[in-house]
């Protein structure tokens, strides 16, 4: 075939989510070649297929990117591969449940009430270690001599210092950002995801469950 002496370029994200149990290769690699009729052919390739096992409705495999070789080389044994991605990546199954719209604002409802409950026992668990009250107490006696009520003008600003403070801070206020970087929370979150991520892959590794070069299980599929 034509195809066999030509060079694709392969590149797959760490992790990838599929919607449909029969898996090729173009639903987890993006593939280029100078030759326009390869990679249609190459997208066809059957790489996995997962089964309907799991109750939570959802499988992961770990794949290592020789596998992937492998199948290319098994239809086009002289194709040049030149990997730019991961070497090794997570394929997940997730079958899709979309939640009624009652549902997702009982959900959203109940996300938002505790994380105030949370944020607000933080902030009052801090001000009380270091004792706030009696600190902005003695600061407003000495300014203006008076004694403090307990509600004053230090009180009100902090509290608003507080608002502003947060809004700055995570860079995100509803939909809106304020600047175009990533806020503190999507950071430790990407940071999360990939901890998450290399974990699974090692485990897969050192278990021996990882779809490597001569594995011969790929209509199969490994769970967590």
């Amino acid at each position: 075939m034509a195809a066999n002496s030509e060079t694709v370029y392969i590149k797959a994200d760490r992790n990838v989510e599929v919607t449909k149990p029969d898996v090729t290769l173009g639903d987890v690699l993006t593939m280029e070649c100078s030759n326009p009729s390869v990679v249609p052919k190459l997208n066809t390739l059957k790489l996995l297929k997962f089964h309907h096992t799991d109750k939570k409705n959802q499988n992961r495999v770990a794949i290592s990117i020789l596998k992937v070789i492998e199948i290319i080389h098994e239809q086009f044994p002289n194709m040049d591969i030149q990997n730019l991605g991961e070497q090794d990546f997570i394929v997940t199954y997730e079958q899709q449940q979309t939640a009624g719209g009652l549902v997702h604002l009982l959900k959203a409802a109940c996300v938002i009430v505790i994380t105030f409950i949370g944020a607000a026992f933080s902030i009052m668990a801090f001000n009380n270690d270091v004792d706030t009250v009696k600190l902005f107490s003695q600061i407003y006696e000495l300014v203006t001599g008076q004694k403090s009520d307990g509600f004053t003008v230090l009180e009100l600003t902090y509290c608003i210092g507080i608002i502003i403070g947060i809004l700055i801070f995570f860079n995100h206020f509803g939909k809106k950002k304020f600047t175009v970087d990533p806020t503190p929370m999507e950071v430790e979150m990407r940071l999360y995801e990939n901890d998450i991520q290399t974990t699974l892959i090692e485990t897969y590794s050192r278990k021996g469950k990882e779809q490597d070069v001569g594995s011969t299980n790929t209509s199969g599929t490994h769970r967590t």
